[in-house]
C-alpha cells in the first residue's frame, strides 16, 4: 500500500483488455477483506479489466455463481474507478438511411468507439455463462457475495460499495441476448452504488447484419440490490441496459437519477415492507418500466412493495428496433402489491402510460 487505497495494479492486474485479470482483482478484494476493509482503486486504462475465468458455483457449500466474490464478513470494501462513467450505448438500432439525419447506422463495436464507453473504467466479462431459465435460481454474475445465514436476505457480507465502474457482460451474436448478469448484491445487507453502469459489451443491434436484441429466456439482471430485511441501500447516477431485469430492488432503498434502457423489465421489486424512494428515472425503450416480481425472483420472497417514485421520463420506442424493447406497460403489478405513487413525463408523441395495478398505486402525468 503506497497511498490512500489499494491499487489493483499492485496485485498483478494488467488492465490491457487482453490478460485475464480475474485472479488479480480477487486477490485485491481478499486483501481488503483480511485487513477489515478498504477502497480498491481501478486506474483508468483504455483496454479495461478483462474477467475471463468461469464463475465459481459455491463458496464453502453456499451458492455463489460469480466470477468475483465478495468475501463473507464485516469488512467495509469499496471498488472505485478513476472517474464517473459516461452512460450507455445506443438504445435503438438505427437503419442505414439514418446517415441522412446525421446518425450513423448502428453497428456492432466492442470498446473501439466512443459510444461503447472506452473512456470509462471498465470491468468486462467474456466468459460464456450457462443458460439459466429458472427465475427462482441464482443468476450467474461477474460479482456477487455468497449466500449467508443472516436475516431473510441470507446476508453474508455487511457492506459493499461501487463507484465509477462500468461492468459489461457479453451478448452472443448467435443468441442476441446475455446469459450472464452483471452484479448481484442480494446477499450484502448494505449497498452503496454511484456513477456506475451495468450494461452489454455490444450495441443492442446491427442494422447492416440485420440483428437486434431478442427476448431473453435467461433471467439476467444488471444490478441486484440487497434482499429482504436489508438496511441502507443508496444508488445514485446509475445506468443499466440490455438485461431481462434492469435493477432488482427491495426495501430501504434511496435512489436518484437512474438510466434504464432496453430492458424487458426496467425496475423490478420483490419486497419493500419498508419504504423505498426513487427520485428520477430516465427510461428509454423498455417493455415494462416498473414491475413487481411474479415469482420468488432469484430466490428472494415476494412481499408488499411500498414505493415512492418522484418522476419517470420515458420514450416508448414505438415502431423502432429492437422490437423487444418497445413499451408495453409503464407499470405491471398483477398481484396488487404496489403501494405508493409515481409521476410520468413523455416529451413527445402520444401521451399515455399504460398500467396494470390497483388504485393503491397512484399514477399521475407530470
Amino acid at each position: 500500500m503506497t497511498g490512500f487505497g489499494i491499487n489493483v495494479l499492485d496485485f498483478g492486474a494488467k488492465g490491457d483488455g487482453i490478460a485475464d485479470d480475474t485472479a488479480a482483482i480477487q486477490a485485491a478484494i481478499n486483501f481488503a477483506a483480511e485487513r477489515g476493509g478498504g477502497r480498491i482503486l481501478f486506474p483508468y486504462t483504455k483496454g479495461g479489466y478483462r474477467v475471463a475465468s468461469p464463475a465459481v458455483e459455491e463458496y464453502e457449500g453456499k451458492p455463489l455463481r460469480a466470477q468475483l466474490m465478495i468475501p463473507p464478513g464485516s469488512a467495509n470494501i469499496m471498488l472505485e474507478g478513476e472517474m464517473p462513467c459516461r452512460m450507455l450505448n445506443s438504445y435503438q438500432v438505427r437503419p442505414p438511411e439514418s446517415v441522412a439525419q446525421n446518425f450513423e447506422p448502428t453497428r456492432f463495436v466492442e470498446f473501439t468507439g466512443h459510444e461503447l464507453g472506452e473512456n470509462n473504467t471498465r470491468i468486462f466479462s467474456d466468459w460464456n455463462a450457462p443458460e439459466e431459465h429458472d427465475p427462482t435460481a441464482r443468476p450467474y454474475s461477474i460479482l456477487a457475495a455468497p449466500e449467508g445465514t443472516s436475516c431473510k436476505g441470507r446476508f453474508s457480507a455487511s457492506q459493499f460499495s461501487i463507484a465509477n465502474i462500468d461492468f459489461r457482460v457479453p451478448m452472443r451474436q448467435e443468441k442476441m441476448y446475455p446469459t450472464q448478469s452483471a452484479v448481484d448484491l442480494q446477499n450484502v445487507s448494505r449497498v452503496h452504488v454511484c456513477d456506475s453502469q451495468f450494461a452489454l459489451r455490444e450495441n443492442v443491434g446491427d442494422t447492416i447484419l440485420g440483428l437486434e436484441l431478442q427476448p431473453n429466456p435467461c433471467h439476467t439482471a444488471g444490478l441486484v440490490l440487497s434482499g429482504d430485511q436489508n438496511d441502507d441501500n443508496v444508488v445514485r447516477n446509475v445506468a443499466v441496459q440490455g438485461f431481462r431485469y434492469g435493477i432488482v430492488s427491495g426495501e430501504h432503498v434511496v435512489a436518484d437519477y437512474l438510466y434504464i434502457h432496453n430492458c424487458e423489465e426496467g425496475l423490478t421489486f420483490h419486497d419493500c415492507s419498508h419504504l423505498s424512494v426513487f427520485g428520477h428515472i430516465v427510461a428509454q425503450h423498455n417493455a415494462v418500466i416498473i414491475s413487481t416480481a411474479d415469482t420468488d425472483l432469484f430466490g428472494m420472497p415476494k412481499g408488499p412493495c411500498n414505493v415512492e417514485i418522484g418522476s419517470v421520463n420515458f420514450e416508448s420506442g414505438s415502431k423502432l428496433k429492437p422490437e423487444v424493447s418497445r413499451l408495453r406497460l409503464g407499470v405491471r403489478d398483477t398481484e396488487g402489491r404496489l403501494h405508493g405513487s409515481l409521476k410520468w413525463h413523455k416529451p413527445w408523441g402520444r401521451q399515455e402510460f399504460p398500467a396494470v395495478c390497483t388504485d393503491r398505486f397512484k399514477i399521475e402525468q407530470f
